[in-house]
């Protein structure tokens, strides 16, 4: 079964024993005493390649920027195990790559704490982000916010504080803990800027509630009163608008009581107004009837025809009386026409007799008889010299006075 040289590695003697060759010499690694010096070696080899594959991933794992701490207590654990390895193979470069290996821990610690720094860095800076928009939301006029929002903005902003501490790197306690305090700073500070917000907000509906009641309890009394309480409701619907919001539940319900109030009012007006207008139906065909009698008053020309013809019709239109409502401003513009025609033709009367423009009127045509007067002798003279220039002008001049004069009238 023994041979001296049965791989390059190892041998098996004819006990059964197997032997690892190493620089110092041969050393016994076990014995295979039920199997052939093949199989002997093939186990012990079995294990060697187990070291090996060991000291492989152990490489991969380096490369992949494993924890150098990890690495380096893995790297003593191997090379204590490969020291003394009850196995075939060459012992000596599995040392040498784990030598290799612990070289570089020291080279990879300095990496990995260069990028743990970068991360704490990046993270800090990222939690301090965090604060500075809770800070911005806390510094904003809580007259102006709209806190359903703001606080979803919180909310939102704290949720992400917490992801970040679960996923982000460990931070240093001291920066840690100060911007947590500056954080729950400005939570704090929202927090107090909202329940004063509500707590005015509910004194002011508070108030506007009580108002509000009182409106409706007013208008709910004017119901009896009927069309005669209308006034009064406009006026109690003024001061309902002006008495601000007193949350949508209690708006709503008191709103519906005031509106039924008016409802109730404004139906016995229509109740009353139906009644008038049937009653005024027959008034409005006698004053369609007295229009048709006084439209021809457009085509007159005689202002006082005019007039002793509009007093007529105005004396029959007031003994008439009412007409139904939406039929007043109809019968009461085509009367107007009819009285504005007439005015024009007393406002025409009067431009033309006014007493201080008929004596302008007469003086300039005096003064104009005069010129013309002494525009004719002008005119004789010229003609007698036969001084052509001077009869021309005369002329020009004596028929522009005759006609000033004549548009005088």
């Amino acid at each position: 079964m023994a041979t001296d040289d049965q791989a390059p590695w190892g041998r098996v003697d004819e006990t059964g024993t197997v032997f690892v060759r190493e620089a110092a010499g041969e050393r016994a690694v076990g014995q295979y005493p039920d199997g052939t010096a093949e199989e002997a070696l093939a186990y012990f080899e079995r294990k060697f390649t187990e070291l090996a594959g060991q000291v492989t991933l152990l490489e991969q794992r380096a490369k992949r920027g494993a924890p150098a701490n990890d690495i380096a207590k893995a790297v003593a654990s191997l090379s204590q195990t490969v020291q003394s390895a009850n196995a075939v193979g060459d012992l000596a470069a599995l040392q040498t790559r784990l030598a290799a290996l612990g070289s570089t821990v020291g080279e990879l610690t300095e990496k990995q704490s260069a990028e743990a720094k970068a991360a704490v860095d990046a993270a800090l800076a990222e939690r301090e982000a965090l604060v500075v928009e809770a800070e911005a939301l806390a510094a904003a006029d809580p007259a102006k916010a709209q806190w359903k929002q703001v606080s979803a903005q919180i909310d939102d902003i704290f949720t992400r504080w917490q992801q970040h501490q679960q996923d982000g790197p460990r931070l240093p306690k001291a920066e840690s803990n100060e911007l947590w305090k500056r954080f729950r700073a400005a939570r704090t500070t929202i927090e107090q800027h909202r329940k004063a917000f509500f707590a005015e907000l509910d004194t002011v509906h508070r108030e506007a509630r009580a108002r509000k009641q009182q409106l409706a309890e007013e208008a709910e009394a004017l119901v009896p009163k009927g069309v005669d309480g209308i006034p009064s409701y406009r006026h109690l619907l003024d001061e309902w608008k002006k008495s601000g919001r007193a949350g949508k539940k209690f708006d709503d319900a008191l709103w519906a009581r005031f509106k039924a109030a008016g409802d109730a009012l404004y139906s016995a007006k229509n109740e009353v107004d139906a009644r008038d207008n049937e009653e005024f139906s027959a008034n409005l065909e006698l004053k369609l009837a007295l229009l048709a009698e006084a439209e021809p008053i457009l085509a007159e020309t005689d202002r006082v025809k005019a007039r002793d013809a509009l007093s007529r019709i105005q004396q029959k239109w007031d003994a008439i009386g009412k007409v139904p409502r939406d039929q007043v401003k109809v019968v009461e513009d085509r009367l107007r026409t009819i009285e504005n025609a007439v005015r024009k033709l007393d406002e025409e009367h009067w431009e033309k007799n006014n007493p201080e423009r008929k004596a302008r009127s007469e003086g300039l045509a005096s003064q104009l008889h005069d010129a013309i007067a002494k525009l004719e002798d002008e005119l004789t003279a010229a003609r007698a010299t036969g001084d052509q220039r001077k009869i021309a002008d005369a002329e020009e001049a004596l028929e522009a006075r005759k006609v000033w004069l004549n548009a005088l009238g």
